[in-house]
């Protein structure tokens, strides 16, 4: 046992050292955890937590599915009295699944609710061989419109999300799938609202009750397998303010809907109509796991990590956390100078910083910087994109923010 009967700094040392235990105990107390919220007009990051880890989508999947679907259907390639044939394939799919016979065909108008509602893997394969051939060949061409779609982290092969130990993404590549469902087809998006459907004379039910259940939700998809634990990506509208939040890895059902509610209700609240809009303004709440956990404990409110300078909150530094930077208004009290630069976040390790502002300049011109700066006795490392005029700078950050990074401009 530990002997607590310590006063002064020897105190003070051994109780941050219990802390730290502890959270980290946390940490690892869900390893499949991962979450995100956006502003779905803007792209900018309300939440976010392991959102670029490798997670199994799961059905998810069959989000992907759809927007392949939708856009056959959009090119006139598809309608919805389309009919596509079931192969033994396809109806050797487990559940779940709707009971399709080999020899038989399937409407794209009953595909759809299929997939939405029943999460049917057999009219997710039937969809995979009528618009790639194969169901292995339609992987590919899912995984070459995620790369289209910037999903840069995720690879599919099959339609369906069944377990398959190379078929992964993140949470953060799910939401720009969710964003692009319902901005390239907002004619096809009141589908994910569908509750029940009935075919062959049995009604199914959705299996998402966060649609009919949580305040302002109106679609997207849950997900389930062993591997990945219980997944949702899903949308919220409230007084003219549209969320997208995507949660992976909970342990139950219910429990992932009580996390994604809090979550939503949080984002919704932590900022006014006004900063939502702009997404020059929008920060981020980043966290590990640990704060995060998909609980029945409340989810604490949200804390900078950084602030508007880009130094790291000290409380933060001892919780472990990663370090983003947010993005600043143009019209805040930057220094002035002919010479700015984006900040990307602020990092452990040099060689991590380097790689975060390797990957910006997929997006934006500039040269790669790491600045290291010594703060309460800790080295970071701030990872940059350097030589920027002021309006380059801005323009920058905004476009990061659009493709998922978190940045901030600063004076280089």
């Amino acid at each position: 046992m530990f002997d607590l009967k310590l006063t002064g700094i020897k105190g003070l040392v051994v109780l941050v050292v219990l802390v730290s235990v502890a959270l980290v105990g946390r940490a690892h107390a869900n390893p499949r955890y991962a979450s995100i919220v956006i502003n779905a007009d803007t792209g900018a990051v309300l939440h976010e937590s392991n959102a670029d880890a490798s997670r199994y989508p799961a059905s998810l999947t069959k989000m992907m599915t759809l927007y392949m679907l939708f856009e056959a259907m959009q090119q006139g390639k598809m309608t919805l009295d389309s009919r596509m044939p079931v192969s033994v394939h396809a109806a050797s799919m487990p559940q779940t699944n709707i009971g399709l016979r080999a020899g038989e065909t399937l409407s794209v108008r009953d595909a759809i609710p299929a997939l939405i509602v029943r999460s049917a893997n057999d009219a997710a394969a039937v969809v995979a061989e009528a618009l790639g051939r194969t169901e292995s060949n339609f992987g590919r061409l899912m995984t070459e419109k995620a790369r289209q779609m910037g999903m840069h982290s995720t690879i599919f092969r099959n339609a369906s999300g069944l377990p398959d130990r190379a078929q992964i993404t993140t949470a953060r590549d799910m939401v720009k799938l969710s964003v692009r469902l319902m901005k390239d087809f907002p004619q096809y998006y009141p589908y994910f609202s569908t509750q029940s459907f009935r075919y062959r004379g049995i009604t199914y039910n959705s299996h998402n009750r966060m649609v009919r259940n949580t305040h302002g939700v109106d679609g997207l998809k849950t997900g389930f397998i062993r591997a990945s634990g219980f997944n949702v990506a899903t949308s919220a509208k409230r007084d003219e303010r549209r969320l997208i939040a995507v949660v992976m890895g909970g342990k139950t059902a219910a429990s992932r809907d009580q996390h994604t509610v809090k979550l939503l209700d949080r984002s919704f609240k932590k900022a006014t109509p006004a900063q939502l809009v702009a997404s020059s303004n929008h920060t981020s709440d980043t966290t590990h796991s640990r704060s995060n956990s998909l609980t029945d404990a409340p989810i604490p409110a949200a804390k900078p990590i950084v602030s508007l300078t880009g130094e790291p909150d000290p409380a933060a530094i001892l919780r472990g956390e990663f370090m983003p930077v947010s993005d600043v208004s143009e019209n805040s009290n930057l220094p002035k100078s002919n010479s700015w630069a984006v900040q990307i976040g602020s990092y452990f390790e040099p060689s991590r910083a380097h790689a975060q502002a390797q990957a910006a300049t997929r997006w934006v011109a500039g040269e790669v910087a790491v600045v290291e700066v010594e703060i309460s006795n800790r080295i970071f490392y701030r990872a940059r994109v350097v030589g920027l005029q002021k309006n380059q700078a801005f323009n920058a950050c905004q476009s990061l923010s659009r493709n998922g990074m978190d940045c901030m401009v600063v004076r280089s």
